[in-house]
């Protein structure tokens, strides 16, 4: 899976809001010089974070931008779907089919659906604020049976 930029910036740019943003309104330029954004990609993406309610517009000389909800409140899959971000593991492209090569599905259509839903789960349950307070925990890998397993944790 490869993520674009408008999935990762999002989550960048909510991340400095979280921590800079707590009782005050953060202007996009500060957090696109903090996070090294284009500060026309930054207002493009808070419009679709704006829409999707997960932050508000500040007016005013101490304008900007703050967290609509508390980022306990805010999941990063929410941060992805706002900004246009699918989990897609395949190459499907066609709408309310299964159709990978045309008229058929790939024989590895299964697994990637799967890994994406895996994915998706684990970004749903993945908080702005336990990425905020560098809580989401990632035990080691573990061999069994020659097979490596991840398991994830996400501490609450």
């Amino acid at each position: 899976m490869q993520l674009n930029t408008k999935g990762r910036y999002a989550v960048m740019a909510m991340v400095d809001l979280a921590e800079n943003g707590a009782q005050l309104s953060v202007p996009l330029a500060a957090i696109a010089e903090r996070q090294h954004i284009s500060i026309d990609y930054l207002e493009q993406l808070f419009m679709k974070l704006r829409r999707a309610g997960l932050v508000s517009a500040v007016r005013g000389p101490k304008g900007g931008y703050r967290l609509a909800l508390a980022p306990a409140q805010i999941s990063i899959a929410q941060i992805m779907q706002a900004a246009d971000e699918p989990v897609r593991m395949n190459r499907c492209s066609v709408e309310g089919t299964d159709w990978c090569l045309g008229t058929k599905r790939c024989a590895t259509h299964d697994l990637w659906q799967a890994l994406g839903s895996h994915i998706s789960e684990f970004l749903d349950a993945v908080s702005l604020q336990a990425v905020v307070d560098g809580t989401l925990a990632v035990p080691p890998a573990q061999k069994t049976d020659g097979v490596t397993v991840v398991q994830s944790v996400v501490a609450e």
